[in-house]
């Protein structure tokens, strides 16, 4: 309707973001914008999508702090009531505030009030999304009595990947100097290997991870492997596959993010909310009710017309002469599936889902695994009042993804944040993606990357890798790299470095007497067994050979039993 090309949507949305991160309006951005290019453009759909969220009776996150500044604002008696309710006010990750949460925050505490904020500088990673490490900086100078406390002990890391990261970060502009240490002991050094291709520094990650688990070394799920975007992934997760290694994508598929439980999640909000246009257009025709694209079409245009929310449109269009008695029909069935619903009294939010899932007809086109994930969302909803679960539910962040399962975890330096890891890789350490070719326009920028690779950097807890290739495929472009400028910064009394040939990569990383057994085995991966004292299991890999024959075998009671096959009395089931 606005003209704007799809490609550029991700980036419009973030503008928008931004501009309320700073408290500019609408109607502010359109007085002090240009009147032609993009910002025109930008500064008209951002109008819309105002226009579009109130008549749908909602409000998006960065709403909530920016009209609650705005109220505020007008309304110092709220405000007081408010300051009055918190005493005290604690603020975690002080340095990813963005402007109108810092706003917040001095309203909230005003002249008297209490508060403690933890912030650290060097982990100041979004600014992409509106923080601004700067406000900690605001806070010394609005609040010059404040008392400043540095916790320099480090818990996590061991003494040499402390002093890889903070040869990192040490050169960060304008950062407060801490004298960080830990009492971990030295530990092992952090391993840096350079490969001649990606594809060789993807299969040699794959290699260790899979001998480390096989000598007991690790657990898969001990393990993060790191790359800076998320094209980096392709090969590694063909090489992950290739040694039947476990992972998940930690920002990817999240749990609330799959289309059964988006769907699920739709039909409540629209329950709640008839208003809401966006739950709408999801669910009016899922499962198909043979509502076609001329009737939507009809629906917008009368919503649009008497500027209504499109329920309201479709409840006049049932009223009206305009349609078939067909199209009526399942127009109407949809307005009383969704009042009905409404209407209901419900102890909980679990037994709203459970009535939506009962009477939307939906979940008989699923297959098992898909309603699973239904009925999981209804036990995690079985305490929780419908409005707190759905506020609780739009505030999920991607590591509520994040489980006990027994997988290696891949994600983007960005993702990493309040991660930690005995185990990690970071790959592509190269010039152009760690520092990113972008932030070469300016010295702001490079600090940027500067700062999350110290984040990537820290999250290790035992064992570091840094790898990188002479040669990478990058969107469809075999190019050159060269060593990244940070690891010529790492001090070599703390790092080991290793050229590393195809043929070390083709041997594999380690000298072993581990084999895999013949595909022949009459104990493949996969296949269920019994055993005398735990039951039935099914077996997760199989290596050695001869007298040294072992199984690695899951049991639902017991969980994960390494077993000896000449001692373990396994029956196949």
């Amino acid at each position: 309707e606005l003209k704007i090309y799809e490609a550029l949507y991700k980036g419009v949305a973030s503008r928008i973001s931004m501009l309320k991160a700073n408290r500019v309006s609408p109607e502010a951005f359109v007085s002090a914008g240009d009147s032609f290019g993009f910002d025109e453009k930008l500064a008209r759909v951002y109008m819309r999508y105002q226009y579009e969220l109130k008549r749908s009776n909602a409000l998006d996150f960065d709403d909530i702090v920016m009209l609650t500044n705005d109220l505020f604002d007008q309304f110092p008696r709220v405000l007081s009531k408010y300051r009055d309710s918190f005493k005290y006010l604690l603020i975690d990750e002080f340095q990813d505030t963005n402007p109108a949460q810092y706003a917040l925050m001095k309203n909230m505490v005003g002249k008297k009030g209490y508060f403690c904020a933890a912030a650290d500088d060097d982990q100041s990673i979004f600014k992409f999304k509106g923080s601004d490490a700067r406000n900690i900086s605001r806070l010394e100078m609005d609040f010059p009595k404040m008392k400043v406390l540095s916790l320099e002990q480090n818990f996590r890391n061991t003494e040499n990947i402390l002093s890889a990261s903070l040869s990192i970060i040490a050169k960060s502009i304008s950062r407060k100097e801490k004298k960080m240490w830990t009492d971990r002991g030295k530990g092992e050094k952090v391993c840096h290997y350079w490969f001649d291709t990606d594809v060789e520094e993807a299969k040699y990650i794959a290699k260790v991870i899979k001998e480390m688990y096989l000598k007991g070394r690790a657990s898969y799920s001990d393990i993060g492997i790191f790359f800076r975007v998320n094209i980096q992934a392709r090969f590694l997760e063909e090489a992950l596959k290739s040694e039947r290694i476990p992972y998940k994508i930690v920002g990817g598929s999240c749990f609330y993010l799959k289309k059964e439980i988006k769907d699920t999640l739709a039909y409540m909000r629209l329950c709640v909310n008839p208003h809401d246009n966006v739950s709408l257009r999801k669910v009016i025709n899922y499962p198909s009710r043979g509502i076609g694209a001329a009737t939507l079409n009809k629906i917008e245009s009368e919503a649009k017309k008497n500027d209504k929310s499109l329920f309201v449109a479709i409840k006049d269009i049932c009223k009206s002469k305009s349609i078939s008695a067909a199209v009526k029909e399942k127009l109407s069935g949809f307005v009383n599936l969704i009042e009905s619903i409404e209407r209901a009294k419900y102890s909980s939010a679990g037994q709203m889902l459970k009535r939506i899932i009962d009477e939307a007809g939906y979940i008989n086109s699923l297959d098992d695994e898909k309603v699973k994930n239904i009925y999981e969302l209804v036990s995690s909803a079985e305490h929780t009042s419908i409005a707190e679960f759905l506020d609780e539910i739009s505030l999920k962040t991607v590591w509520d993804d994040a489980n006990t399962s027994n997988e290696v975890s891949l994600m983007t330096l960005h993702h990493t944040k309040g991660a930690e890891f005995p185990i990690v890789f970071i790959m592509g350490i190269e010039e152009g993606i760690v520092p990113y070719f972008k932030a070469n326009k300016s010295e702001d920028e490079m600090h940027d990357e500067r700062r999350l690779f110290y984040v990537g950097l820290t999250r290790s807890k035992d064992l570091l890798y840094l790898t990188g290739s002479a040669k990478r495929r990058l969107y469809s472009k075999i190019q050159s790299q060269e060593r990244s400028r940070f690891i010529k910064e790492i001090p070599a009394e703390c790092c080991k470095t290793s050229e590393k040939s195809r043929e070390n990569v083709v041997k594999g990383p380690i000298m072993t007497k581990v084999k895999k057994i013949s595909l022949n085995s009459k104990y493949k991966t996969g296949c269920r067994v019994k055993h005398p004292k735990w039951g039935v299991g099914v077996v997760r890999d199989c290596y050695g050979e001869g007298e040294d024959l072992k199984v690695m075998v899951n049991f639902p009671n017991v969980g994960i039993k390494r077993l000896a096959l000449k001692f373990a009395q396994l029956e196949r089931v």
